[in-house]
């Protein structure tokens, strides 16, 4: 299990810390696909982009700000507003699913 930093000390992260695991070899969104199967694995949505401060926007759509933060060796983990899970690689390319 990884430790995540809160950035909102209301937000309940779930089981989302039980998904990975540093001695685990694969990449987060390899691990939360296999260890979140109950709840339709690593689903990423296509569109949205990611600011200077980490807030992912959908076109049309208000940005989300961060409300956790993890690192899972070079990946950059962060959960936003709504249950919104970026994954973030060094090189910044990046995917963002819904994990409820």
């Amino acid at each position: 299990m990884i430790e995540f930093m809160k950035l909102d000390p209301k937000v309940d992260l779930g089981l989302l810390p039980e998904f990975l695991d540093p001695n685990d070899p694969r990449p987060a969104k390899e691990q939360i696909d296999s260890n979140y199967s109950h709840g339709g694995g690593w689903r990423p949505l296509k569109g949205f982009e990611i600011n200077s401060q980490n807030r992912i926007v959908y076109p049309g759509d208000p940005p989300l700000r961060p409300v956790a933060v993890a690192k899972l060796r070079k990946e950059l983990i962060i959960v936003h507003e709504m249950d919104w899970v970026a994954i973030i690689q060094p090189d910044r390319s990046f995917e963002v699913a819904r994990i409820d």
